[in-house]
């Protein structure tokens, strides 16, 4: 007996993205592209993919207490397929013997022969259980209230901390902060809907031909749940893009913190890979500015390019360190975004094996990094100029306080805008933010994005 097409796709993913870090957002479209598949079976294969690396910190628990053994002892070909099985039978409810059957054919292709056994053995073992015992099991062995979070919603511990902090900063009750750090870890395990943008002036998406609906907040927004984006013409010939409306929501703050003046040049000055940048180069040319786009990575920097290629006369990209840009170009610029890099944690929906890659030693890092971004972005600007800072993170360290130091580094330059006042102007429905009016912090839980932060200030 072979191995489904989709199950081996699956475990392919699973198995780069430990092994060589690959990004399963990126490997999987292109091996379903190349595989054929049908729409059925690439459904499986990315509920599979997904899944499994969304929930692989509580498979793994219950993988050790089946085997009896700790899962660093085990080879991590094998693991890999254990979750893969695992994930079929704790959450999507597959038939054991086809789940099981698979996993062991898998092993033989894939690990020693010897492991077709010991793969075979624990997953006869987690059969025997139903999910809610294996749950329950998972839970007592765990220890503390975060240890419980941890294993049960798969979450490293230290992002649960930082999830509960940023939800305290944001305004909420320590018991409110409870509440919601549970329906936060839920949504990070749910599946995204795919998001959608209508260009403004490209397309429009009432033309928009495929199930689903307009986007709760983004004007030019729409949310579908249907198959490929690349069925639909507007996406191929690139005038409507796939992007979350989050995203959406961060590059219209830049457009909308104040009337545009004919002539003005705004950056995108970390535009990789181009989303945010193709939405404002579309409002710039309705409103007669011009954008430039800045991307020192040269792969990102062809992306940008590729995002920007159904416009007439696309921006210009720049290969520029961008952290030099304020000393290269001093006043120059009337707007400028920094859409800084970031540990990603607000994206953990789309990207769900980054929990699994970032560390508290990552946080420390970027946040140098985005600060000597602000702090050249600051140099850039024209007096008068809007800078809108973003993140997909609501690590505190990462929002919150790159705020509070840079108005600190900046005190007699920068001031800060009512963000929240801005993005209502241009969205139909409250958007129900934090207590700080001049920040605004989305939430997959309370707004359906990606949790975005953003902020927008000017400068003297």
């Amino acid at each position: 007996m072979g191995v489904q097409p989709a199950r081996r796709i699956a475990f392919e993913v699973i198995r780069a993205v430990r092994e060589d870090d690959a990004y399963a957002n990126l490997l999987l479209p292109a091996k379903l592209e190349r595989a054929r598949l049908s729409t059925a079976d690439a459904g499986l294969a990315t509920e599979l993919t997904y899944g499994t690396l969304r929930l692989r910190g509580y498979y793994d628990r219950v993988i050790e207490l089946a085997a009896n053994r700790p899962i660093s002892e085990i080879d991590g070909v094998v693991v890999d397929v254990l979750e893969l099985a695992a994930h079929q039978l704790l959450s999507l409810r597959v038939a054991s013997h086809a789940a099981v059957n698979e996993a062991v054919e898998l092993a033989r292709d894939v690990a020693s022969r010897s492991s077709t056994g010991f793969v075979n053995g624990v997953l006869r073992t987690i059969t025997r259980s139903t999910p809610e015992e294996w749950q329950e099991r998972v839970l007592e062995a765990a220890g503390d209230a975060d240890a419980r979070l941890e294993v049960l919603y798969s979450h490293p511990s230290w992002i649960i901390r930082a999830f509960r902090r940023a939800l305290l900063a944001d305004g909420a009750t320590p018991d409110e902060a409870e509440v919601d750090l549970v329906a936060l870890l839920e949504a990070d395990n749910e599946a995204a809907k795919l998001g959608l943008i209508a260009l403004p002036g490209l397309a429009e998406r009432s033309e928009i031909h495929v199930d689903g609906h307009a986007s709760l907040y983004s004007p030019f927004g729409f949310i579908t749940d249907s198959g490929d984006p690349r069925d639909i013409e507007q996406v191929r010939t690139g005038t409507v893009r796939v992007q979350d409306e989050g995203s959406q929501l961060a590059a219209l703050a830049l457009v909308h913190a104040a009337p545009i003046a004919t002539g003005e040049v705004w950056l995108d000055l970390c535009a990789g890979p181009g989303g945010k940048t193709a939405v404002l180069a579309a409002e710039a040319r309705i409103g007669g500015a011009t954008v430039i786009a800045n991307e020192p990575v040269a792969a990102r920097a062809d992306l940008v390019r590729n995002a920007l290629a159904a416009l007439p006369n696309p921006p210009s990209v720049w290969e520029e360190d961008g952290t030099l840009m304020g000393e290269e170009n001093p006043g120059r610029f009337d707007r400028i975004l920094v859409d800084a890099p970031c540990t990603g944690l607000g994206a953990l929906r789309r990207r769900p094996e980054a929990r699994w890659r970032k560390s508290p030693a990552d946080v420390s890092e970027l946040v140098g990094l985005q600060a000597r971004l602000i702090d050249a972005a600051v140099l850039a600007l024209k007096p008068g100029g809007i800078l809108v800072y973003v993140t997909c993170s609501p690590h505190v360290a990462e929002t919150r306080g790159q705020v509070t130091d840079a108005l600190k580094r900046h005190s007699e330059t920068l001031r800060p805008l009512e963000t929240q006042a801005v993005m209502q102007s241009f969205v139909s429905t409250s958007l129900q933010l934090g207590t700080d009016t001049t920040q605004a912090q989305l939430w997959p839980h309370r707004h359906g994005t990606d949790a975005m932060f953003i902020a927008v200030f000017r400068k003297l």
